[in-house]
């Protein structure tokens, strides 16, 4: 049994807690609030560089890229995001060369941990802002990144120094 002392002591206590989360709340009700109005607010809505929505792989004009289908993104992605389907091509001096056949990314699994990106030797891959990827299966969050026909961009030649 608590003692008498002891039962006022709690019972204060408690209602000074109460008090203090009271307090709490009725300062946060007039403070300014920072709720965007999306979809409205679409044409203004400003976005971090850091933010990372999407995977993309930058072509150029030529429909050039830069992946050389050497698959590090696809060994340091923790959860198998992303899968690089490679053909082996024989060259004219009878070397052979891997080529990218596919970039396949499931955007549905992806924890956009930028490991992929950090670890890419060439720089093929980047994130992009575009966070508007929701649709009503999961099979449309699959995409292959490369677009049909594309290349390897070649390397550009070296200067050398005189």
């Amino acid at each position: 049994m608590r003692s008498f002392p002891q039962y006022f002591s709690d019972l204060f206590g408690g209602i000074r807690s109460l008090l203090t989360g009271l307090s709490v709340t009725w300062m946060e009700l007039w403070t300014k609030k920072v709720t965007q109005q999306y979809p409205e607010n679409r044409k203004t809505l400003v976005i971090s560089d850091r933010f990372r929505a999407e995977l993309s792989m930058p072509h150029d004009d030529n429909n050039e890229h830069a992946c050389t289908a050497c698959g590090i993104c696809q060994m340091n992605c923790p959860n198998g995001t992303i899968r690089v389907i490679s053909r082996t091509l024989e060259t004219d001096d009878g070397k052979k060369k891997r080529e990218l056949d596919r970039y396949i990314y499931d955007l549905g699994t992806c924890t956009f941990c930028n490991l992929c990106v950090i670890s890419c030797p060439s720089d093929a891959i980047k994130f992009t802002n575009n966070f508007e990827n929701a649709t009503f299966t999961r099979s449309k969050l699959v995409q292959q990144l490369n677009k049909e026909g594309s290349k390897l961009r070649a390397k550009k030649p070296v200067a050398k120094a005189e």
